[in-house]
């Protein structure tokens, strides 16, 4: 003798993962962010959000990128020093306005 199953209980929709931009500090989902690892080959852009490694996360915003790579707010995130190629590459992938 149990109860029917409310329709609603079957549709439960996953929570969307939650991260911070880590110069402006907002908060977006995951997928509104760009992701950046720290891999064997130096700091890459993680466009799928899969690789492994340790990442950051940074907005889209042109004020965030500039101030990540001018500062050592991104390597102190990735615990790693950002080298002059590495920072040439994020220049190089960072979003145009």
């Amino acid at each position: 003798m149990g109860f029917p199953m409310n329709q609603e209980r079957q549709r439960r929709t996953k929570p969307l993962p939650i991260r911070t931009c880590i110069v402006c500090r907002e908060k977006n989902s995951k997928r509104a962010l760009i992701r950046l690892v720290r891999t064997g080959q130096g700091i890459q852009v993680d466009p799928s959000g899969k690789l492994e490694g340790r990442g950051a996360y940074l907005c889209d915003r042109e004020s965030c990128w500039d101030r990540a790579l001018s500062g050592d707010l991104l390597g102190r995130a990735l615990r790693v020093s950002l080298t002059a190629e590495d920072r040439e590459r994020l220049k190089q992938a960072k979003p145009q306005p």
